[in-house]
């Protein structure tokens, strides 16, 4: 069995087409088609049911994959621990990241790392959290920038940041003038959401039904910028976490409140639990937890 068979199965299995395969894998499909065969027959077994219009993984193939990644991983880590010492002058980092996190936080953090680093690649993998765990469990990403709490198991995380959520509410709002804003006043209000995938929409849910309620949802987006707009324009209220505020330049923007009890959430720096972590991404981890412990989220 050689290396690049299992990596060939390993981008069918990602891809479940020979052809975004072998297009991904810069080979011809015949001959991807032919590799995969011969591997099939070494080992005296099917990998992949195939149809006229899908393929699909055979229990063998699931196993055979499982430990593929396994084994594949390894040899990169060991790759990267015995170039480490280089790699602070010719390295590379795979960094993964909410879009949230690359709108608000990494324009801090790139242009720091980067004049601290100058000779390291940053590689941003921009993705819905679902999405960044799964590719952080399979040692896909060096670093992913996530909020907590990390649901995967195989995943481990150094605490960057902490910051309030805030009650986003329309300039005209009845609870316009208070201080605070208690966090069930909100419950008879439309919501504006993040869409399913994003990380902090369940803090949004999460946050409410402590507090006693579900949110009425009237509108959803993939984008923090759009749920502020809608709310300055009135189409209801939001939550969101205190470093977005500073992005708004509306002519009448919304109103951020503190909310009563004070509600935060943590930022963390997670990766695969055991895999090897480079200079280049501790050096990362590093600049990420400098940058914003100086910075001031109000």
């Amino acid at each position: 069995m050689e290396y690049r068979h299992m990596a060939y199965a390993l981008q069918v299995a990602d891809d479940l087409s020979f052809s975004r395969a072998a297009q991904h894998l810069h080979i011809a499909q015949p001959s991807l088609s032919q590799q995969i065969s011969k591997l099939e027959s070494e080992l005296g077994v099917k990998l992949f049911h195939r149809n006229p219009h899908f393929i699909e993984l055979t229990d063998a193939g699931k196993r055979f994959c499982d430990r593929a990644r396994l084994i594949l991983d390894s040899v990169e880590q060991l790759k990267r621990e015995m170039s480490d010492e280089v790699s602070m002058e010719h390295g590379n980092v795979i960094i993964g990241c909410l879009p949230m996190t690359g709108t608000h936080v990494l324009p801090r953090v790139i242009p720091a790392f980067r004049t601290r680093y100058p000779s390291i690649a940053v590689n941003l993998v921009e993705d819905t959290t679902e999405h960044l765990e799964t590719a952080a469990s399979q040692g896909k990403l060096d670093v992913t920038l996530l909020s907590l709490p990390i649901l995967s198991p195989s995943l481990d995380y150094q605490p960057v940041f902490h910051e309030e959520i805030w009650a986003v509410v329309p300039q005209n709002h009845l609870l316009a003038g208070s201080k605070e804003i208690v966090l069930r006043d909100l419950q008879d209000e439309p919501f504006i959401v993040l869409k399913k995938g994003q990380g902090f929409r369940q803090t949004v849910f999460d946050l409410c039904g402590e507090a006693g309620f579900t949110p009425q949802v009237v509108f959803e987006s993939s984008n923090i910028e759009t749920v502020q707009s809608l709310v300055a324009a009135g189409m209801g209220v939001a939550l969101v976490p205190s470093m977005v505020s500073r992005s708004q330049n509306l002519d009448f923007p919304p109103l951020y409140k503190p909310i009563s009890g004070r509600p935060s959430r943590t930022l963390v720096a997670a990766y695969k639990k055991g895999r090897y972590q480079s200079r280049a991404a501790l050096a990362f981890i590093e600049v990420v937890q400098s940058v914003l412990q100086l910075s001031d989220p109000k």
